[in-house]
């Protein structure tokens, strides 16, 4: 079962719904650090007025959490990115992110390999076909060689 941190008012949209990377500053320093394409970030994938995250704790439960869009706590918003559009309906996403869980529990995060930017990366090219920018997660991949 996912965490639901805040409330969420649900609507069901038809047709192509948006799907919507935002993105958060880790720290102050992003904001020079930006401009140079560096910086540390969190992200989080918003789709029905829902926005998910993934987070890390020490318990074999998923990481996978719910948040109000755009305002997900102990990170600055800094912006919002289109990234594509799905026609799954807000009941089909919750199922998909349900079944997500179990691939991302908590205890298996690792800010390296397999972080919130992982995290996104991988529901958004489910969900839209489509990656999130590679500046968003360009720190995780030039710690690791390819």
């Amino acid at each position: 079962m996912l965490c639901k941190l805040v409330p969420v008012p649900r609507k069901k949209k038809p047709g192509l719904n948006p799907v919507y990377l935002n993105v958060y500053d880790l720290t102050p320093i992003n904001g020079y650090a930006y401009w140079l394409g560096l910086g540390v970030y969190h992200s989080g994938v918003q789709v029905h007025g829902v926005e998910y995250g993934f987070g890390a704790h020490e318990r074999d439960t998923t990481g996978i959490f719910e948040v109000e869009p755009r305002h997900c706590p102990g990170f600055t918003f800094r912006k919002s990115i289109f990234i594509g559009s799905t026609d799954m309906g807000p009941k089909d996403v919750r199922a998909f992110m349900e079944r997500l869980a179990e691939e991302y529990s908590g205890n298996t995060y690792h800010l390296i390999q397999k972080n919130c930017n992982h995290f996104c990366e991988d529901v958004c090219v489910r969900l839209t076909g489509k990656s999130i920018p590679r500046w968003v997660n360009r720190l995780a991949r030039l710690a690791v060689p390819i």
